[in-house]
């Protein structure tokens, strides 16, 4: 390793919620452990590829907006998912010693990942060091002061092949869904409803779920059910019939039925809507509208 190289990141403001996150911890839901991490996949592995990294390095996650860092030494970072103001997204960014980042508002979507080459060290907690909302496992979001290090073992090469296309976060997505596994609970009404009328994203909206405002689902049913086994993407109906569409920090298990569940590949459309947007939501087997 260069002397000059970083081996450390001073955080001069962190943004409204910035998280240290990688691909979560799955596997650890028999003990009430979500699985966390990125709530767009798909943008930290790509910032990651961008930088040399493998795919599960820990990265940020910024919140609407970013935050400002200075460099102690050279390095090349990526910035990938919601589109920001005053900073070059979706390539490498080589930066020197004493180097500000700035990560500005995010013009579109709602989360940018940022990648370091080498990726983030932090401590690991059952295999992860993302930062999980609903369990507090996992560092803490980055405050003023704080001062990030750089692992460069295994990262930080480019393979010279070029990265993947981005996409920008959508204005308007339609996301698949499979229904059940409690459709049953529902009207005929309830389903039509869901499956053709748009819904709008509430501000009691975060990493754990989705409040979602719009037609009532309406139940076929009465009463609650016991607790049952919750995934990412699992569209719960409480009883006054607005969906919680859940996201990476769900809790493990839930007793609102849940009506459907979004499929894997629209989630990290899921993770980029912020409060005010408006989506749909169709069967699996209709083309995405994004």
């Amino acid at each position: 390793m260069s002397a000059a190289m970083v081996t450390s990141i001073e955080v001069i403001s962190p943004g409204p919620l910035t998280t240290i996150q990688d691909l979560g911890r799955p596997g650890w839901a028999h003990i009430g452990v979500p699985r966390s991490g990125a709530a767009d996949r798909e943008s930290l592995e790509l910032a990651n590829r961008l930088v040399g990294n493998d795919v599960g390095a820990a990265c940020l996650e910024t919140t609407l907006a970013g935050p400002r860092l200075r460099f102690d030494g050279s390095t090349v970072v990526a910035l990938t998912g919601a589109p920001v103001d005053g900073a070059p997204m979706n390539t490498r960014i080589e930066l020197a010693a004493g180097d500000v980042l700035k990560v500005g508002t995010a013009q579109r979507g709602l989360r940018t990942y940022i990648a370091f080459a080498g990726g983030i060290e932090a401590p690991r907690v059952l295999g992860s060091a993302a930062t999980d909302l609903l369990t507090g496992l996992g560092p803490a979001p980055l405050a003023r002061g704080d001062r990030l290090r750089l692992s460069f073992a295994g990262g930080g090469r480019s393979s010279g092949a070029p990265a993947p296309e981005a996409t920008p976060p959508p204005e308007s997505p339609t996301l698949r869904v499979v229904l059940g596994p409690r459709d049953d609970w529902f009207t005929s009404a309830a389903i039509e409803r869901l499956l053709h009328e748009p819904f709008t994203v509430t501000p009691a909206s975060n990493r754990i779920g989705l409040r979602l405002d719009g037609p009532a689902l309406d139940r076929a049913r009465q009463g609650e059910l016991l607790s049952e086994g919750l995934v990412p993407g699992a569209i719960q109906v409480p009883s006054g019939g607005q969906p919680i569409l859940l996201l990476a920090d769900h809790p493990t298990t839930g007793g609102y039925p849940v009506i459907a569940v979004v499929t894997d590949e629209d989630l990290p459309v899921a993770g980029q809507l912020r409060p005010g947007q408006r989506l749909t939501f169709a069967a699996r087997n209709t083309a995405p509208m994004r």
